[in-house]
């Protein structure tokens, strides 16, 4: 063990919410897409498979040719990814010495601190003012990364572009803008790529396009950035179906377009109901919502219970979120089933 490096030795390894295959579990504890992905994308992983005897093509150049025409991005300003979370890390590992700083908002997405662990790198959480708001002031202390979901995790909280513009203009380093749930919200920072040098966007094909199972991520960030995460990308780091199944959505239009809107339309439904039960629960622009309970006993038990009755949703042992759970929006069957044994539980 000696030969591991300290850092590795004294970190702990990012969890993930609780993974179930039975098709009789309501899994609403991952935010991924309860919808099925396009059938574009399945009849072209289908044809990929015939080729995979071969290397994928190491750039994935057609996915992000495709991308491009979709999101008003030039392909050479647009990295893919084993997943959101592939670009994270070669963001970290391409741009942060050890020792250097980097910092989110809390509450955020843990896997930020897990990276920073990796690299060694000194993690700073500074507080939002009130309900997930950035504040006026921050308190950089020289950071490398400024990381900021948005819309956030967990609370599902999207910020006026002007507080981001406030963020790229006072930022030492680059602003990291993790778009996970930006269809959802309907909102998205890509068009400012052209007015500020220090801001990368970073997207995943996991939750809106229903991909989560392939691995799909997209960065986008001015060329010069990006040809230095090349040289840290692994070569061959998305495969050949996972680059068919990608390309296939993005030029599907009407599925893209509505598969949101069901979740958002779910999201809004889902709200009133658990507020007439007396609890906190927070706007959401992401595909989950947020809900607070009386005290920590209370969630804990709310969320062991639905788990023995075959609902997983998340709950989080962080400052200030044990006594929250959160749930991911389902199809209308699920949301059904989540309502009826959450209103039971309850009562």
């Amino acid at each position: 063990m000696d030969v591991v490096r300290t850092c590795i030795r004294k970190m702990s390894a990012y969890i993930p919410g609780d993974a179930a295959d039975d098709p009789k579990v309501v899994k609403l504890n991952q935010n991924e897409s309860r919808f099925p992905p396009s059938p574009r994308a399945i009849r072209a992983i289908e044809a990929a498979a015939s080729g995979l005897a071969l290397y994928p093509e190491s750039t994935s150049r057609a996915l992000r040719e495709a991308a491009a025409k979709v999101y008003s991005v030039p392909a050479s300003r647009i990295m893919a990814g084993n997943g959101s979370d592939d670009i994270l890390r070669i963001l970290f590992q391409c741009c942060c010495d050890p020792g250097d700083r980097a910092m989110a908002f809390y509450p955020s997405y843990s896997y930020y601190a897990t990276l920073a662990d990796m690299y060694d790198v000194d993690y700073r959480l500074g507080d939002f003012a009130g309900d997930s708001a950035i504040p006026d002031t921050v308190q950089f202390d020289a950071a490398t990364l400024v990381v900021l979901p948005h819309p956030n995790a967990p609370t599902g909280a999207v910020f006026p572009e002007r507080d981001v513009r406030r963020l790229l203009e006072t930022a030492p380093g680059l602003v990291v803008v993790d778009e996970a749930y930006a269809d959802f919200s309907g909102q998205t920072v890509l068009p400012l790529l052209d007015e500020y040098e220090n801001l990368v966007v970073v997207r995943t094909f996991s939750k809106s396009y229903g991909l989560a199972g392939l691995r799909v991520g997209l960065g986008f960030a001015r060329e010069e950035l990006l040809a230095e995460m090349e040289k840290v990308r692994d070569f061959y780091n998305l495969d050949r179906l996972a680059q068919a199944g990608a390309v296939a959505p993005l030029a599907d239009n009407v599925w893209v377009r509505r598969r949101p809107g069901g979740v958002v339309a779910g999201r809004g439904a889902a709200l009133p109901p658990l507020r007439e039960l007396g609890l906190t629960v927070y706007p959401s622009g992401a595909n989950f919502i947020l809900v607070r309970f009386r005290d920590e006993a209370e969630a804990k038990r709310i969320f062991e219970s639905l788990r023995s009755r075959g609902v997983l949703v998340r709950y989080f042992t962080g400052r200030g979120l044990a006594d929250c759970i959160r749930v991911s929006i389902g199809t209308e069957t699920d949301m059904v089933v989540f309502q009826n044994e959450f209103e039971a539980l309850l009562e």
